[in-house]
């Protein structure tokens, strides 16, 4: 996914939750930046606020569009007024949702519109159902706990990458370097994964 707001804050609380449930997001702060890396990347949800700095939302969404991008998109903005509804969809977004919200609501607007089709997944002996966030090792039901969890998501939505420790941060309730090592160790013990510590970046696990 990627994320266009300036709010520090409310980005940062998005970004994380995001994160926490698996899915991968690039943060962006600015017009410009979001249009740069839309060329660079392919999404599969783009989620703009509407005011920022540079390009707004309609005006990058309307480019977008004009490039024969049709990646679904969601606008979130403190603009309530009808009129700036009826111009978020006519430029070509699918969704808007109006400020304040509670950031469970984005989730859950995400998971029920636009991410309904997504299928098991599944590396070595562990598949993954994101609908449930159900884990099965050989066929039998795992249960992980709050670190545990979070992990794995991030792992099995990205294999192949270099996660950075700071991503792998993000999902931990006390991060630090220690606990990460040993949270990792017991990820692999239990998926028996080989993840790869890339030396002052973060861990990977290779594609088959």
């Amino acid at each position: 996914m990627l994320l266009l707001e300036d709010d520090t804050v409310l980005g940062e609380t998005i970004h994380e939750m995001l994160l926490e449930s698996g899915y991968e997001v690039d943060w962006v702060m600015d017009g410009n930046a979001a249009c740069e890396v839309s060329w660079q990347k392919r999404y599969d949800l783009y989620i703009f606020d509407i005011n920022v700095p540079q390009i707004n939302g309609f005006d990058l969404l309307e480019q977008l569009r004009s490039a024969d991008d049709f990646t679904p998109a969601l606008f979130i903005s403190a603009m309530t007024d009808l009129d700036a509804m009826t111009k978020g969809f006519r430029v070509g977004a699918d969704d808007y949702i109006k400020k304040p919200f509670y950031p469970q609501e984005l989730l859950l607007r995400i998971e029920a519109r636009f991410l309904k089709k997504q299928t098991l997944l599944s590396y070595g002996k562990i598949s993954y159902n994101p609908q449930n966030d159900e884990v099965k090792k050989d066929a039998k039901l795992l249960s992980l706990g709050d670190v545990q969890l979070p992990l794995l998501r991030l792992f099995i939505t990205n294999i192949g990458r270099t996660l950075s420790k700071e991503s792998l941060f993000d999902v931990m309730e006390h991060p630090s370097e220690s606990a990460l090592r040993v949270a990792i160790n017991k990820l692999k013990s239990i998926t028996e994964w080989e993840i790869i510590n890339i030396r002052g970046i973060g861990y990977r696990i290779e594609k088959s």
